[in-house]
């Protein structure tokens, strides 16, 4: 089976055009495994679509499928596009997924897709979309939270898959994300299980954040979490209508005006194609 490695900033997946159906969170679990299989954040699959130019399902490190991926959306298109799964001269690509569809503007250099613009729809502050156990419409700030001993204030967001995000006033590379994270993700408030981030606001156009992402544990960077970030730090007046999210991967655009549609502009990179050999 033909296979191919992307990234963006860091956030890689391993992408194919399925051919026929199998066990998907079986492979995701085998392919991610950065041991014995070729390493990675998960599984994506470019698939034809009745209502998109292409369809998109994502599947999670540990199997679990995940309703949407920001990094990943950037990565699919240039696949889908390179791969013929859709027309390679568009400059606009639809792409369905288990959180709606999603419009991407594709940016190219010397004819080569190298980045894209997401429009990644409206966020949601109301805690019943992501869900969690919390009383009231929303939006709920400063939910106090005590994990593993550390208070912490969460921030509740959706963009199609849950966030709950927590504000510090350092650089979130001293927090202890490997002991908190997977805590988080598990807690009660979140019969779906969450994705956490940890922030610092530079200043009102700037962030820096690092994110256990739920199925995945830390990653090098995520579109969705830096989404939600960007829409929570605006609502919270921490930041204007633009702000550029810092990862350990590299940098995320991220724009807002309160109200709409956030755009998320980032890169996307294919590394190396390959032939899975079953056992």
């Amino acid at each position: 089976m033909r296979v191919t490695k992307m990234h963006g900033l860091g956030n890689d997946y391993v992408y194919l055009m399925p051919s026929a159906e199998r066990d998907w969170p079986e492979l995701s679990r085998r392919v991610s495994d950065r041991h014995f299989g070729v390493g990675s954040d998960g599984l994506i699959l470019a698939l034809p679509s009745a209502v998109a130019d292409m369809r998109m399902r994502m599947f999670n490190a540990d199997g679990s499928e995940a309703e949407m991926c920001g990094n990943g959306i950037r990565c699919v298109v240039k696949f889908a596009l390179e791969e013929g799964l859709v027309d390679a001269a568009k400059e606009s690509v639809t792409v369905e997924t288990l959180a709606g569809i999603k419009t991407l503007q594709v940016f190219r250099e010397n004819g080569v897709v190298t980045a894209a613009r997401v429009d990644m729809g409206p966020p949601s502050f109301d805690p019943a979309a992501l869900p969690a156990n919390v009383e009231g419409p929303g939006p709920v700030i400063d939910l106090p939270v005590t994990v593993d001993g550390m208070d912490l204030r969460l921030t509740l967001v959706s963009v199609g898959n849950p966030h709950a995000i927590h504000y510090i006033d350092h650089d979130p590379v001293s927090f202890p994300l490997e002991r908190i994270g997977p805590q988080v993700e598990n807690h009660p408030l979140f019969p779906r299980r969450v994705n956490f981030q940890v922030v610092q606001v530079v200043d009102r156009g700037h962030v820096k954040h690092r994110v256990w992402e739920r199925g995945s544990g830390i990653t090098l960077a995520s579109g969705t979490s830096a989404t939600a970030v960007a829409a929570a730090s605006r609502l919270r007046g921490f930041t204007g209508d633009r702000v550029v999210d810092s990862l350990p991967g590299g940098d995320l655009v991220l724009e807002w005006d309160g109200k709409g549609s956030v755009f998320m502009t980032g890169p996307a990179t294919r590394v190396f194609d390959a032939e899975w050999l079953e056992a």
